[in-house]
């Protein structure tokens, strides 16, 4: 099969802008554009495709299919069919439109895309609907359906026919983003790209620089970050530039699993060689890797996995990525450090900070949880979720509050920062709430861009068994941010 096309989905509030958005999708590459004309006002099938350097796919959706065309279907038909004489290379209609058979006979099916859409979820007969849209004789056949968690892209995959015919499948979602950036792996012709036209689409440019798009074969290497949101990851940005320097076949892409089983269905189904792991998956996969380095087994959490054969390695890079902007700049041994947090995190902050030689005291609003992390460094549970007044030298947030889009969110009111060092492990953006409030306070602040880097430098010479150039992640992160 070659390598999947990209189509650029674009729309306009008229004819006007459509047109401007149609060459602007050329000039960022696509090799397909998409015009979805029920998004425009004053449709015209004419206008859309005159002067076009691209090929196009028009698109007329009818609202009962998640569009917004306002006219008849007669209208609709007209539309269609008139894009089909006037030498669209492909129109877009749906297997439910009463005229799809219609307009599949009069051309024999050349050029046209028939399209289901189901935006609740995964039909259960699923497969019987392909079965039936694959016998209808068109060009190509697209399914999209609403994913709920990784495993239900997995039902695109069990769609596959090994080439025999061409087919699109797309898991709409968040959680569908890998079918978008992986469209080799799933047996699709192409995969779309745009300004969230769909639920899950996202841009061009970020599929093509950030993702490799255009790199990517169903023989290149899988890895990903599991957690779950994952939306503002800066991950994608660091590993995919630490691969391209090192040559590597291997592309990294969000993996938004609903439960760390979820992602090690998934992971196993599409041959995911290694992963990162982040909020709140760092304990569960933990438990469930097949053997672990010290660091992980003393911690209690993982945040790296490498899957070796059948079997799951994992390892913590988080301690000496925590400890990394902090060397050589300030004495631990001795030094009162409140770790705010009780999750995978957190538990990692703790243990590096106790092996440092700090005295470290655990608050969350989870007290048993934050027994837990206090056991693992011999400390009694301090029963509180805010340290006390002038009972901390460092105080560290390991908590995702504050990260983006919640920016004016912290853990501690601006009143409370009576320490020296203030560190914060959200790293999006790079200045908090947090951080912005220890600051006029006083205190010295470190982000959490810092460990991110330094982790994820660990991750990649682990995987690929060499250490990215100096300061390549740490740019890549930036120019994402």
């Amino acid at each position: 099969m070659s390598s999947p096309l990209l189509c650029i989905t674009v729309a306009g509030p008229d004819m006007t802008a459509l047109r401007r958005h149609r060459d602007e999708a050329a000039a960022q590459g696509a090799d397909l554009v998409e015009l979805r004309l029920d998004l425009v006002a004053d449709p015209d099938v004419t206008a859309a495709l005159a002067d076009r350097s691209t090929p196009v796919i028009v698109t007329c959706r009818a609202p009962w299919e998640g569009g917004q065309f306002k006219g008849s279907e007669e209208e609709r038909l007209r539309i269609l069919t008139a894009a089909l004489a006037q030498g669209a290379e492909y129109v877009d209609v749906e297997f439910k439109a009463g005229f799809a058979g219609a307009l599949i006979g009069s051309n024999r099916g050349r050029r046209i895309v028939l399209s289901m859409h189901d935006f609740d979820g995964v039909p259960g007969d699923l497969p019987e609907r392909v079965r039936a849209m694959r016998s209808a004789g068109a060009d190509v056949v697209k399914v999209a359906v609403q994913a709920q968690s990784l495993f239900d892209n997995l039902s695109l995959l069990e769609l596959g026919d090994g080439g025999a015919s061409r087919c699109v499948f797309v898991g709409m979602g968040p959680c569908g983003l890998p079918t978008r950036l992986l469209p080799a792996h799933f047996g699709s012709e192409w995969s779309y790209a745009g300004d969230a036209h769909a639920p899950g689409q996202i841009s061009a440019d970020c599929m093509i620089k950030e993702f490799r798009y255009r790199e990517n074969t169903e023989r290149t290497a899988l890895y990903g970050l599991v957690g779950y949101p994952l939306g503002h990851s800066l991950s994608p940005a660091m590993h995919n530039a630490a691969f391209r320097a090192a040559g590597v076949d291997a592309v990294y892409v969000p993996l938004p699993a609903a439960n760390a089983d979820d992602f090690l269905e998934f992971a196993k189904a599409l041959h995911v060689r290694g992963a990162s792991v982040t909020i709140p998956y760092k304990v569960d996969l933990f438990k469930r890797v097949d053997a672990a380095d010290q660091v992980s087994t003393q911690v209690g959490a993982v945040n790296t996995l490498k899957r070796r054969q059948t079997k799951w390695l994992g390892r913590n890079t988080d301690v000496n990525g925590f400890l990394a902007p902090l060397r050589g700049r300030h004495q631990l041994r001795g030094m009162r450090a409140a770790v705010l947090g009780a999750g995978g995190a957190a538990r990692g902050v703790a243990v590096a900070l106790s092996t440092s030689g700090a005295e470290v005291s655990v608050y969350a609003r989870n007290p048993d949880r934050a027994a837990e992390v206090s056991k693992l460094v011999n400390r009694k549970p301090t029963g509180r979720d805010l340290p006390p007044p002038k009972s901390w030298d460092l105080i560290v947030n390991a908590t995702p509050i504050g990260t983006f889009p919640d920016l004016g969110a912290s853990p501690m009111p601006a009143e409370a920062f009576d320490g020296r060092i203030a560190y914060d492990l959200v790293y999006n953006p790079a200045e908090t709430q947090f951080l912005k409030d220890a600051a006029a306070a006083g205190c010295e602040t470190i982000g959490g861009l810092d460990m991110l880097v330094a982790q994820a430098e660990d991750q990649s010479e682990w995987w690929i068994g060499r250490r990215p150039p100096a300061g390549l992640m740490r740019e890549a992160a930036m120019a994402r941010l």
